[in-house]
C-alpha cells in the first residue's frame, strides 16, 4: 500500500485569494482521514491539487515516494492508476448500461479505451466488472442504464467502477453530499467497508460532522486556506469542531469559491 504526503502546500489565484497556505499533512497505508472545513476552506482546491488536475503555486504532493507536481502527464498516469476517486454527483456516463460504466474503471490498464467497451472486453476483464458490481450488490442491474438507478445506486455503480481500477488510496470528494440521510449512510457503510477489507488509505471531504466522527480515524480541517487542525478523532473535542462551521459571513471572491 502506498502513502500520500502533503508538503508546504500553497495555492494563490489570479485575483490573489490564498486557497491554501502552507498546508502540509501525510496519510499513511491503510489510513481513513476525514477533510473538514466551512466553503471557501480550500478543501477542494487541495483535492484538485492531489488528483493533478490543479497545479500549486509552491510546495509539493508525494505518492509512492514519487513527487507528482513535477511530473508530465504521461508520467503521471501509472500513479493515477493507483488513486482511485469518487465524486459527488458520481459521473457515470448516464445513457450507458451499468455493467459499462464499470468496466470504463479499467481504463488505466488496457492500451486502448477500446478494451473497455464491453463487446470487446477480455472475458477477465467482464468477469471482474461483474465481480465488482457483485460487491456493491448491484450484479443485477448490470444492463440497466445508470440513469434509470436511485442516486444511492448511482454512487454504489461508482464505488464499484473505482474497484475495477484497482486503486491503492481512495479519494473520495463529498461521496453522499447528494444522497438522503439514508441512502447516505448505507454509501458509507460500504465504502468503508471495501477500503478496510482491501487495506486502502482514503481521505474523504465530508460536510456532515456526525459522519466524519463515527467514519474516520483522523481529522483533518482548514480555515480559509490554513490546516488548524490534524488530530486522532479519538483525541478530539466536537465542540471545538463545531465552531469550523460557525465562522463570519465573507464575501466569496473568485478564488474563494475555486477553493470551496
Amino acid at each position: 500500500m502506498i502513502s500520500l504526503e502533503v508538503n508546504n502546500l500553497t495555492k494563490v489565484y489570479p485575483d490573489g485569494t490564498k486557497a491554501l497556505d502552507n498546508v502540509s499533512f501525510k496519510v499513511n497505508p491503510g489510513e481513513g482521514v476525514v477533510l473538514l472545513g466551512h466553503n471557501g476552506s480550500g478543501k477542494s482546491t487541495l483535492f484538485r491539487c492531489i488528483t493533478s488536475f490543479e497545479k500549486p503555486t509552491s510546495g509539493n504532493i508525494v505518492i509512492d515516494e514519487t513527487d507528482i507536481t513535477t511530473l508530465s502527464k504521461s508520467k503521471l498516469r501509472p500513479i493515477r492508476k493507483k488513486v482511485g476517486m469518487v465524486f459527488q454527483h458520481f459521473n457515470l456516463i448516464n445513457n450507458l448500461s451499468v455493467f459499462q460504466n464499470v468496466l470504463f474503471g479499467a481504463l488505466g490498464h488496457t492500451k486502448t479505451s477500446f478494451h473497455t467497451f464491453a463487446p470487446f472486453a477480455s472475458e477477465e476483464l467482464r468477469m471482474k466488472a461483474m465481480d465488482c458490481l457483485d460487491r456493491v450488490g448491484l450484479s443485477h442491474f448490470a444492463k440497466r442504464r445508470a440513469d434509470q438507478l436511485s442516486g444511492g445506486q448511482q454512487q454504489r455503480v461508482a464505488i464499484a467502477r473505482m474497484l475495477m481500477q484497482d486503486p491503492e488510496i481512495v479519494l473520495a470528494d463529498e461521496p453522499i453530499a447528494s444522497l438522503d440521510p439514508k441512502a447516505g449512510r448505507e454509501v458509507m457503510d460500504l465504502l468503508w467497508e471495501i477500503v478496510q477489507e482491501r487495506g486502502l488509505s482514503v481521505v474523504s471531504i465530508l460536510h456532515q460532522m456526525d459522519i466524519a466522527m463515527e467514519y474516520g480515524e483522523r481529522i483533518i480541517a482548514l480555515k480559509k486556506g490554513n490546516m488548524i487542525i490534524d488530530e486522532s478523532v479519538k483525541k478530539l473535542d466536537r465542540a471545538f469542531l463545531d465552531t469550523l462551521y460557525h465562522q463570519e459571513d465573507f464575501t466569496e471572491t473568485e478564488g474563494e469559491k475555486a477553493g470551496a
